[in-house]
C-alpha cells in the first residue's frame, strides 16, 4: 500500500520508556496525521477515551506500570471493537501472544524497534479500514463511471498486502493480485472458471474454520462476524504446499446491492511463535515430556473427570537406579542422554492418552486414565524390561529403574494422597533391591 496513506492516519502511541517514546514519536510525527502520546496503559486508556473519534490505530508496548499494554488494549477493544492494534515488545512471557490474539491484536513489532517494520505493521493493520473508506468514496461516482471506477477498485485491491475478496454474498465479484498470486491463478476469469469458492481452500483441522462448518450456516458472513476474534482463523496451503494461517475480517460497504470485503491477514509467524512459547511453557526442555506445571493442570482435570464418571485411574512413578553414579562417572552430558533415551522408552510403552511427565531429576510420573491397578502394573513392567534390555548412549551403559504403582480410590484419594502412596511404593522397590515394580 502507498505510504501516502500514513498522512491520513492518527495513532495512539503508548510506551513507558522515555527515550524510546520520544525518539519513536519524533520519527512518526512527520509521517502521520497526528500522534497521541501516553506513558502507561492507564494514561493510554484515558487518552483514547478522550480522543476515540480521532484515533485510527493503537501502537502499544506490553510491560508498563499501572496498567499493562494488553489490559489497556482489551479495554480499548470494548470501546471500539474494530480499532486496529499493533504491539511492540521484547516480551518473552509464554502466554502473551495467545492473549494478544484473544484480544484482537492485528500484528506486532519486536523490540528494539525497527522503524521500517513498525511503519509496515501500521500500514498492514490499517489496510481493511482504509480499503473500506476508499471503496465508500468510490461509490458516489460508480454508476456514471463504471469502467473507470472498476479500474480504480482493482488498483486499490491490488495494492493491499492482505488477500482481498469482494463478494455480494452469492458470488465473488472481485479479488486482488495477492489472492491470484497466492493460489497460482493467472487472472480472475481463470479463478471463476474453476467454479471454486474460497472455502474450498480451507484446511480441515481442529481449531480452524472449515468448509464443512461454513456449509452448515444459513449466512456464512454472519457466522464469521459473530465469531470471537481468536476463532476467526483459517489454515490454507500455498501452491507449493506450505501451510499459512490467516485471520478473517469481513466488512460491509454500501453499493447498489449489499457487498462485503473479505480480508485474509497472514498471522503464521505470530501464531507459530505463540505455539512455540506455549510448548516451551508446558514441556521439559531436555526430554520433551510434559513438565510439572502442565502436569498439575492435567492431573486436576483427570481427577475431576474420574470422580464425576467413576472411571478407573492409575499412576506410575519411576526412578532411574544409581543415576548419580552415571553422572559422577561419565558426566552430566551422558546423564542427559540417558534421561532422553529413557523418556523415549516410556513414551513407546504407553498409550496416546496417557500423560508422561518428567517429575524432577531422574524421576518420572505417568498418569493412566481409565486404567486399573493390574493394567498399570503391566505398563510399568513393560517399561522396566525395555529399560533393562536397552543399551544406553555411546558408552553402552546398562541401566535399570524402580517403579511405584497406585490406583486412585474415588472415596479416599486426592492428588496428594495417590502421589504419596505411589512414592512410598517406589522407595519400597528401591529398598528391596531396585529394578522392581511395587504396587
Amino acid at each position: 500500500m502507498n505510504k501516502e496513506v500514513l498522512k491520513n492516519i492518527s495513532i495512539l502511541y503508548v510506551e513507558d520508556e522515555n527515550d524510546v517514546r520520544d525518539f519513536t514519536s519524533k520519527i512518526l510525527n512527520p509521517l502521520l496525521k497526528k500522534v497521541f502520546i501516553a506513558q502507561d496503559g492507564e494514561e493510554g486508556l484515558k487518552v483514547f477515551q478522550e480522543n476515540k473519534d480521532e484515533i485510527d490505530l493503537v501502537v502499544s508496548d506490553i510491560n508498563m506500570p499501572k496498567m499493562d499494554g494488553l489490559s489497556m488494549c482489551d479495554a480499548i477493544k470494548k470501546i471500539n471493537s474494530e480499532i486496529p492494534i499493533v504491539i511492540t515488545s521484547a516480551h518473552n512471557d509464554t502466554g502473551f501472544l495467545k492473549r494478544a490474539i484473544d484480544i484482537g491484536v492485528n500484528t506486532y513489532a519486536m523490540k528494539p524497534i525497527d522503524l521500517y517494520q513498525l511503519i509496515e505493521s501500521i500500514i498492514k493493520a490499517m489496510e481493511p479500514i482504509i480499503l473500506k473508506r476508499q471503496l465508500i468514496e468510490l461509490n458516489s461516482s460508480l454508476k456514471s463511471k463504471i469502467e473507470q471506477e472498476v479500474n480504480k477498485i482493482k488498483s486499490i485491491l491490488d495494492a493491499q498486502d492482505n488477500i482481498i475478496i469482494v463478494t455480494n454474498k452469492e458470488e465473488i465479484t472481485n479479488v486482488n493480485k495477492k489472492f491470484l498470486d497466492f493460489f497460482g491463478i493467472g487472472n480472475f476469469d481463470d479463478f471463476i472458471s474453476t467454479k471454486k469458492n474460497i472455502f474450498d481452500f480451507f484446511e480441515e483441522e481442529f481449531g480452524f474454520i472449515s468448509k464443512e462448518q461454513i456449509d452448515k450456516q444459513d449466512s456464512w458472513i454472519q457466522y464469521i462476524q459473530n465469531l470471537q476474534e481468536i476463532d476467526r482463523i483459517v489454515k490454507i496451503k500455498t501452491t507449493l504446499g506450505e501451510e499459512k494461517i490467516f485471520t478473517i475480517h469481513v466488512d460491509y460497504y454500501e453499493q447498489q446491492d449489499d457487498y462485503y470485503v473479505f480480508s485474509l491477514t497472514d498471522i503464521t509467524k505470530f501464531k507459530e511463535k505463540s505455539n512455540i512459547l506455549e510448548y516451551q511453557a508446558s514441556h521439559d526442555k531436555l526430554t520433551g515430556l510434559f513438565n510439572r506445571n502442565k502436569f498439575d493442570e492435567i492431573f486436576a482435570k483427570e481427577i475431576k473427570r474420574t470422580k464425576r464418571y467413576k472411571n478407573e485411574l492409575s499412576v506410575i512413578i519411576f526412578d532411574i537406579d544409581n543415576f548419580k553414579m552415571v553422572n559422577d562417572t561419565y558426566g552430566h552430558q551422558i546423564g542427559d542422554e540417558v534421561l532422553k533415551e529413557i523418556s523415549k522408552i516410556a513414551l513407546d510403552n504407553v498409550r496416546e492418552q496417557d500423560i508422561t511427565t518428567r517429575w524432577g531429576g531422574e524421576e518420572f510420573f505417568i498418569l493412566l486414565p481409565q486404567t486399573n491397578l493390574s493394567g498399570a502394573v503391566i505398563v510399568a513392567n513393560k517399561i522396566r524390561i525395555s529399560t533393562q534390555n536397552h543399551i544406553f548412549t555411546e558408552k553402552s551403559l546398562k541401566i535399570t529403574a524402580s517403579f511405584g504403582v497406585a490406583q486412585f480410590c474415588i472415596e479416599n484419594d486426592d492428588e496428594k494422597t495417590i502421589i504419596t502412596r505411589a512414592d512410598e511404593l517406589l522407595y519400597e522397590a528401591k529398598r528391596s533391591g531396585k529394578n522392581k515394580v511395587m504396587s
